[in-house]
């Protein structure tokens, strides 16, 4: 028992006998004093004196679906900032391969009493009816970025994935892109099914609409994904492809190489985040930007009003994306056979 005393009283900075004190609910401790020592027996995994147990602790977990997809961390990192700004300390969350899921981690975060919890490309009802429950009887203040599914009257803040789309279609056919395939992630995917939306109604404004199943194709996202599914959208007779993320539209350009095709020369491909790195990536690509700062900081903004009492509305805030255009799109060189 005093070897923990002393790494909590290390972790917050003052004596073992302080924490003895603050463990026993003497008078005496500051507030200051006292949020620290609970601040790390909440880190360090040990539970709170019962007399403290009903008070939240100052932690918020960020809860990701992978660190693969590198627009993951940038939002991380603002939030981070943003919340540590404001006394609380940021606890990062993400799925991994061994089997460490949302669920586990939301019962984790409730065991430790969290002040909030922001989703980021995920959703709580990824983990299931049980602990999505649990968050609403226990009034847990939740925000979520780019959600994966719906979700009324909860606070969400999102990037227009109907306009990137737009932007990306308008930059292609300006080019003389006529035949222009769509790489999404799964099917039922939220901001997959905008994107797909966005599509849809291009199509019928072209009288086209009957090309929507041809010119549209599902993948996980990965760049394993986007090189599995992008010979199908070639096959179709696409001569430019827009892709659902970053990662696919690299995945997209590996496998175009290995088939034999140059891009932007035979095949234009079009990302979505504008992840860090992809202006060195060869060709530098063409991407639809997320303003990930300004979506993190709004997110954190939110959260933060919700744990200290304000009234935040219910409902969507929808956040301009920029079509940044390098290397990777070019002007229609040639049409591409269909039934390649």
């Amino acid at each position: 028992m005093k070897k923990k005393l002393d790494e909590v009283a290390r972790f917050a900075g003052v004596s073992t006998v302080t924490v003895s004190r603050v463990l026993r609910n003497r008078p005496g401790v500051s507030r200051e004093t006292r949020a620290a020592v609970l601040t790390a027996l909440d880190v360090m995994g040990l539970e709170r004196p019962a007399g403290f147990r009903s008070e939240r602790a100052p932690l918020v977990g960020l809860v990701v679906p992978d660190l693969q997809n590198p627009v993951f961390p940038a939002f991380c990192e603002v939030l981070a900032g943003a919340l540590s700004k404001q006394g609380l300390m940021p606890v990062l969350c993400t799925r991994t391969a061994d089997g460490v899921s949302e669920a586990n981690y939301i019962e984790m975060l409730l065991r430790q009493n969290v002040a909030g919890i922001v989703f980021v490309g995920a959703s709580y009802a990824d983990a299931g009816p049980e602990q999505g429950r649990a968050l609403r009887e226990r009034e847990v203040p939740v925000v979520l970025i780019n959600a994966a599914d719906g979700h009324r009257g909860s606070s969400l803040v999102s990037v227009d994935d109907e306009a990137a789309v737009e932007q990306a279609l308008a930059h292609l056919e300006a080019l003389g892109h006529e035949r222009i395939g769509l790489l999404l992630g799964p099917a039922g995917h939220v901001p997959s099914v905008r994107k797909l939306e966005a599509f849809a109604r291009h199509l019928r404004r072209r009288g086209r609409e009957g090309e929507l199943g041809r010119l549209v194709a599902h993948a996980m996202f990965s760049m394993d994904g986007g090189a599995a599914a992008v010979p199908r959208l070639v096959e179709a007779g696409a001569s430019a492809v827009v892709c659902a993320s970053d990662a696919l539209a690299l995945g997209a350009v590996r496998r175009l190489r290995r088939e034999g095709l140059v891009v932007p020369d035979d095949v234009s491909v079009v990302g979505f985040d504008d992840s860090p790195y992809m202006i060195a990536t060869d060709p530098p690509l063409t991407t639809v930007r997320q303003p990930t700062a300004a979506m993190a900081a709004a997110a954190a903004k939110a959260l933060v009003d919700q744990i200290e009492g304000r009234q935040v509305p219910a409902g969507e805030v929808l956040f301009e994306p920029e079509l940044i255009v390098r290397g990777s799109t070019g002007p229609v060189r040639a049409v591409i056979a269909t039934g390649r």
